[in-house]
């Protein structure tokens, strides 16, 4: 086997006349100007610094400007799988300052690359990146090497990987410690594969239920935000790559919710950009040491991020202490000029953004497209060679603190092999998606089913379905296990009956979102084979809701209302009179009025991953106790939004209403368990003026007969202040699991930062005065409550 791999090597670097420059490798160094000496920035001993100021001045502008822009891999811009002849003639030949997607089976939209070898085989997978490092250490003047990024927000995006749920459902989980857990493996797997640089987490803070994002992001929350931010960050670049978190800044908050070619104009005030939008990168870039940042491409106040030295330097770099290298957002530097318009071209697009503090710019288009102009600004004495070094310098001190001088490539093929979509790393991900799952009703212990006995129909759009298991942004083959699969494989084929019931969306979709009209007969009949089949069942389990046609990203929705005749079919199953629970699949939070009036029991699954049948199957027959909890307010209607969490006083109540729908399906962190919790016995330690901590302890007992894990919220609100501020605040949490009587303590810290507002002044102060403290099973299920002063 090794001899056929050997050949193939010989074939391809032959045909590309690229001969192996193995002298330049030496014991512990290697020679990548090849001029015979160790040079400063060839010695592993030496301060990055010192590496990254005696490799500039080496380089021509040619060389720098070339570390100033993105390549996209192959079939995205790159027409090669491998280094060629020709590429000694490509801008490249100067080096490049990143790959992105290199090899990692994506396309486009729906198309992925499943015939190649090196993608789709780990080892010549690993071999092809390996060649394609070489050319730049072999056959550019100086060997700077590429940093290879790609997307990871669910597991690195390769053909195979180990493929987590969405990042919305780690969010769900509250879980720290796998959130941690899903970034060592993300990061490690990234380096088996070749790819240096991954992008993720995401730290966007969501503010509309209409969103096509929200599977990308933890939720609502920015403290939430921040705590598993940092986790999934810490994770990656502790197994040797580097995190790169998007978008950077105030991107979330779109006007309409609007995707596409919108994205722009975020309607939210000065105090709301630093209390919820700001916060988890200001977290992550201290805590986490991150190595890189993703500017967006939307404006905010009239000032395009991306051409904004505020945002860029000011705010970024000055004020969070940012130390890695930013990258565009797709045409988040052409948006300047062809759509925020305060750029006459592209040249002077180009002049603002690099101008501003961008480091590279990344987009779907030839790097040579803006290295040109970065030439001619330089030669025309408009962009100092000074600002060029420092940006350069920041790109260059990330690809040494990831070790590419010293160890550019990928050792080990047969290592990479056994590590990638392990069975290990599999059984982290099945974990997760158990812990994601939320209940959200059960009535009269309608759940879990019994195991024996039963013939069960699964019933929906969603149940033959797992394509949120292969989106974007993460593994794009790893084989999947949707919920009819999953159901029977836990109590045989044999009790299982399927009926689709519905197409998730129907023909006139999404126009029919604002003007429905009756099932014809085809849509009919759908629904007529799923009321036969219900009717020879004991139970029903529907499984509807959203998925990948009706969510993600450029699909944000116009209704929170199920999609297509999906109603219709759960109004016939309820009218059989057969007992049914609900399994509702998506990413947006859904007005499902009728099914939670009538529905004994619904399970909220989000997009559950690869494993995600499994665990949907677990949790309904009960060998699985769920305990996620909510990071999205469920609304009764599109049209009460915007309504989030958290939120100003009174700024959501529907008291004094008449003429309006009152009231939310379910709020943020609501959750519920097949056993009950007891909240005893809070106590608040108030240490602040001796050590600028505040103590909160209680103990948690697990009430109920089974085993489960809840997920201990701590919120405080500021009683009395100088301006409005939330009613209430996140700041602690804890997914606390407890056998059947058994009780725990559960304690919390509070530092001086969890108590800051914004003042007249816009200066960040802890006001003196009383902070209340509410523990409690969610946001509205407060249990217990304590006040605090500070002096």
């Amino acid at each position: 086997m090794k001899k056929i791999a050997l050949s193939l090597a010989a074939v391809f670097i032959g045909a590309s006349c690229l001969a192996q420059n193995s002298k330049i490798y030496k014991k512990d160094w290697i020679d990548l100007n090849k001029n015979g000496k160790k040079d400063v920035y060839e010695d592993p001993s030496r301060p990055t610094k010192e590496r990254v100021a005696d490799l500039i001045s080496q380089m021509n502008l040619n060389e720098k400007t070339a570390q100033m822009a993105t390549l996209y891999g192959y079939k995205r811009i790159l027409k090669d799988s491998l280094p060629t002849s020709s590429w000694k003639n490509e801008i490249w030949k100067d080096g490049i300052a990143n790959i992105d997607e290199h090899l990692n089976g994506f396309i486009n939209w729906n198309l992925v690359e499943t015939k190649l070898d090196l993608v789709t085989d780990v080892k010549r997978h690993v071999w092809a990146m390996n060649e394609t490092q070489r050319f730049f250490i072999e056959q550019t003047r100086l060997g700077i090497p590429v940093d290879f990024s790609n997307e990871g927000i669910r597991g690195i995006e390769a053909y195979q990987a180990t493929g987590f749920p969405t990042q919305l459902n780690m969010g769900m989980t509250w879980n720290r410690s796998l959130v941690r857990a899903m970034g060592q493996i993300t990061g490690k797997e990234a380096r088996a594969l070749g790819y240096t640089n991954v992008y993720a987490p995401i730290l966007d803070v969501a503010r509309d239920q209409r969103w096509g994002r929200l599977e990308e992001v933890y939720g609502e929350d920015p403290y939430l935000t921040a705590r598993l931010g940092v986790e999934m960050a810490k994770g990656i670049q502790e197994m040797g790559a580097a995190s790169t978190p998007k978008h950077f800044a105030v991107y979330s908050a779109n006007k309409g919710a609007r995707e596409g070619l919108a994205r722009t104009d975020p309607q939210v005030s000065p105090r709301e950009v630093e209390d919820v939008l700001l916060y988890p990168f200001k977290k992550v870039i201290k805590e986490a040491n991150i190595m890189g940042i993703m500017s967006s491409y939307n404006d905010y106040n009239g000032i395009p991020v991306t051409g904004s030295s505020y945002w860029l330097t000011d705010r970024l770099r000055t004020e969070m202490g940012f130390t890695g290298y930013v990258v565009s957002d797709s045409d988040a530097l052409e948006y300047l000029y062809n759509k925020h318009q305060v750029a006459a071209n592209l040249k002077e697009a180009v002049y603002q953004a690099f101008t501003a503090g961008l480091n590279v710019r990344t987009t779907f288009r030839r790097p040579d497209s803006i290295i040109i102009f970065l030439r001619e600004l330089v030669n025309e004495k408009r962009i100092p060679i000074e600002t060029i070094n420092s940006r350069v310098a920041d790109v260059l001190s990330v690809k040494f603190r990831l070790g590419l001088f010293d160890s550019p490539y990928v050792k080990d093929a047969d290592a990479s092999k056994k590590l990638v979509n392990s069975a290990a790393n599999q059984q982290v991900a099945l974990q997760a998606s158990l812990e994601s799952i939320v209940l959200l009703k059960n009535t009269k212990n309608a759940l879990p089913l019994a195991k024996t006995g039963l013939k069960v129909a699964v019933i929906g759009p969603n149940a033959a379905d797992a394509d949120y298991a292969h989106a974007h942004y993460g593994p794009l083959m790893s084989s999947s296990v949707n919920i009819l699969e999953g159901i029977k494989q836990k109590i045989g084929a044999q009790n299982v009956t399927y009926a689709k019931g519905s197409e998730l969306i129907d023909k006139n979709w999404p126009n029919s979102e604002i003007l429905p009209e009756e099932p014809n007969a085809e849509e009919l009949a759908l629904i007529n084979e799923a009321v036969a089949t219900a009717k020879n069942s004991d139970v029903v389990v529907l499984a509807i809701g959203g998925n990948t046609k009706t969510a993600g990203e450029n699909k944000s929705r116009t209704s929170l209302d199920l999609p297509g005749h999906q109603l219709a079919l759960v109004k016939a199953i309820h009218q059989t009179g057969k007992p049914y629970v609900v399994v509702l699949i998506g990413s947006q939070p859904m007005s499902i009025n009728y099914v939670d009036l009538h529905a004994p029991a619904i399970i909220y699954a989000g997009y559950p991953g690869v494993k995600g049948g499994l665990a949907v199957a677990d949790v309904l027959f009960g060998d699985y106790n769920p305990g996620g909890k909510l990071t999205l307010t469920f609304p009764k209607s599109v049209g009460q939004l915007p309504l989030n969490f958290p939120t100003k006083p009174n700024a959501q109540t529907d008291e004094g209403e008449t003429a309006r729908v009152k009231g939310l399906l379910y709020p943020f962190g609501h959750g519920l368990s097949y056993t009950t919790f007891s909240y005893e016995n809070l106590s608040v330690n108030n240490k602040l003026n001796q050590n600028g901590k505040v103590e909160v302890t209680l103990d948690i007992k697990n009430a109920g007969t089974k085993d489960g894990d809840e997920v201990v919220q701590l919120y405080i609100r500021d009683v009395l202040s100088s301006v409005t501020t939330y009613e209430k605040l996140l700041k602690g949490f804890e997914r606390v699991k407890l056998k059947a009587g058994e009780t725990k303590k559960v304690s919390f810290t509070l530092v001086p930062d969890d108590l800051m507002l914004w003042n007249r002044e816009m200066k960040q102060v802890v006001e003196p005065g009383d902070f209340k403290v509410m523990v409690g099973s969610s946001s509205e299920d407060i249990r217990q409550t304590a006040v605090f002063t500070v002096q």
